[in-house]
């Protein structure tokens, strides 16, 4: 038989086990977002949406593209042998894989934009792996929008999505294998991609609750259509340092208009980026939950 004294303990035991385990149920990433978008109302397009364009450029030396060393795998030796980094892509001053997105804002009659929700595409985006890189480099999607994934090299590579908000998730797809599919339940961005086959392929994924995003063409242009008559702060996003680099600038989108929103980026914002690019590869499972 337990004593009184021991019974208590127990008790007590018991009772603190039951409020740390409910602590740590309760806790989220205090910035995470809600999966899915169970939230909002619907948004009805009215006929009197505009547009958001622009010019993503590079100020100053651009850092030069360094050619990857694939001599581990002579399947990519042979597809890709003048393979190069693309951390800055730059082509008569532009910035190509720019990620340029909406963060948030008001519309004309001071609702905000978080507070609608907005269809899923059941047309899936494409993540190729081809040459031993990934195409594209910088991909936008919407939550749960499927992700396909498809393998064009004559060898086995190593899908690794490390995101911060989404469960990680890790598969191999060998050469001829069947497509793979993915989505990420919640926004997030961006999601880092990589390939544990071969450490030097990195990708990233923006993922939004709204289709109000772009990725920069090798010109630096972009267009985000559709958008609802109101002011919004628009994010320009490119890889570099611990979480990328953001430029932020706030617009006013009037009814059936156009707005330009042109960003630049620069050496002076990461230092020396250039110096970063191998190194950013090799430490992307420190991005990870585990």
């Amino acid at each position: 038989m337990l004593s009184k004294n021991t019974k208590l303990w127990v008790s007590l035991i018991a009772l603190i086990s039951l409020l740390s385990l409910a602590s740590s149920c309760s806790k989220g990433g205090g910035d995470e977002e809600s999966a899915g978008d169970a939230g909002g109302k619907a948004y009805t397009a009215k006929g009197n949406e505009g547009s958001i364009s622009g010019v993503v450029s590079y100020a100053g030396a651009v850092p030069e593209a360094k050619k990857i060393d694939t001599s581990a795998d002579a399947a990519c030796t042979s597809k890709s042998p003048n393979l190069t980094t693309e951390d800055w892509v730059v082509k008569d001053g532009k910035l190509a894989n720019t990620y340029v997105y909406i963060k948030d804002g008001t519309l004309a009659d001071n609702s905000k934009i978080g507070d609608y929700s907005f269809p899923t595409p059941t047309a899936a985006a494409t993540l190729d792996q081809n040459g031993c890189h990934y195409k594209p480099h910088v991909l936008g999607v919407m939550v749960n929008q499927p992700i396909t994934i498809t393998n064009s090299d004559p060898t086995t590579h190593n899908i690794h999505f490390t995101p911060k908000n989404n469960p990680d998730w890790n598969q191999s797809q060998p050469n001829g294998a069947a497509p793979l599919t993915h989505k990420l339940a919640r926004a997030e961005v961006l999601v880092p991609v990589k390939c544990n086959q071969h450490p030097w392929m990195k990708s990233y994924v923006g993922v939004t609750k709204h289709p109000f995003f772009a990725v920069t063409a090798e010109d630096g242009s972009f267009t985000i259509k559709g958008v609802p008559p109101g002011k919004y702060t628009v994010v320009a996003w490119h890889e570099g340092g611990a979480n990328g680099t953001e430029k932020t600038m706030q617009v006013t989108v009037p009814a059936s208009g156009a707005v330009k929103a042109d960003f630049s980026f620069g050496a002076s914002a990461l230092g020396q980026p250039s110096s970063l690019q191998m190194l950013e590869a090799i430490e992307f499972p420190m991005l990870s939950k585990h």
